[in-house]
């Protein structure tokens, strides 16, 4: 049974710093690459970061590009998504997201401007909020 377990969302100042993770439970984690969206109220659900399996290879929308940096530890599972210099427009639901061959898609996971929207992915973490407020 594959879990994924986003955590580490909150209330942040602008130009605060946030760091999300996400463990996996239930899959041979090095073999996996491992995307993150977000949603905001009344918007569509876009593709953040994507970092494939063993080779680490990652991947990052324009829009936190230099702000945002993903890394994973697989000794422990997880990956982590953080989150610097934060914006209110950063102000959303944070998801983590795997599936069999998200390695071959995660260009495309963070490229939806070129690629379209695809939320086709098998696994999905349950979201963590994440509020960019003075």
């Amino acid at each position: 049974d594959v879990q994924l377990q986003a955590s580490g969302g909150g209330l942040v100042q602008p130009g605060g710093s946030l760091r999300l993770s996400c463990k996996a439970s239930g899959i041979r984690f090095d073999d996996y690459a491992i995307g993150w969206f977000r949603q905001a109220p009344g918007k569509k659900r876009e593709g953040v970061s994507c970092i494939t399996g063993s080779s680490g290879l990652t991947y990052y929308a324009d829009s936190v590009e230099g702000r945002f940096t993903i890394s994973r530890d697989n000794a422990d599972n997880t990956v982590y998504l953080q989150m610097d210099s934060l914006q209110p427009e950063d102000t959303a639901v944070y998801y983590c997201v795997t599936d069999d061959d998200l390695w071959r898609r995660c260009r495309a996971l963070v490229s939806y401007d070129l690629y379209g929207h695809d939320y086709s992915y098998d696994y999905w973490g349950k979201g963590t909020q994440v509020t960019v407020s003075s």
